[in-house]
């Protein structure tokens, strides 16, 4: 079988992976692992918390251009903890340390990448 697996611009062959333009023999491949990385939960607390201040000091101010700041970087923070995904890496250890080889939001998608260069590698190590 040539190209045991080739979907979305990555490919496994029984020589390599290819992802992003970047290609690993895997020769050189020692193991794989999906890192899942969580949304970042600082960036849109800090937001929103500038302008929960904001808010509050135009209203102590009397202050219409602090309270409407204030609010609009509420919404920004709040927007900004909307928009974040989780998403899954790829990491593909070999000799010279640990690599991202591929990011997505599809986990399953990670998976069966991971599935399939542990598939190359265990057809390819009987033949040599």
């Amino acid at each position: 079988m040539e190209t045991p697996f080739n979907d979305r611009g990555v490919s496994v062959t029984r020589n390599a992976l290819s992802s992003a333009g970047q290609v690993f023999p895997l020769r050189d491949i020692v193991s794989v692992q999906v890192v899942t990385v969580q949304k970042n939960k600082v960036l849109p607390r800090a937001i929103s918390l500038v302008g929960v201040v904001g808010a509050l000091a135009g209203g102590i101010l009397n202050s219409p251009a602090g309270m409407v700041c204030g609010t609009m970087l509420i919404v920004v923070g709040w927007l900004t903890w909307l928009t974040q995904d989780v998403t899954h890496r790829l990491m593909v250890q070999t000799a010279n340390g640990e690599r991202e080889a591929l990011s997505s939001t599809d986990r399953e998608f990670v998976e069966r990448v991971g599935a399939a260069v542990d598939e190359a590698k265990a057809e390819a190590a009987p033949n040599a």
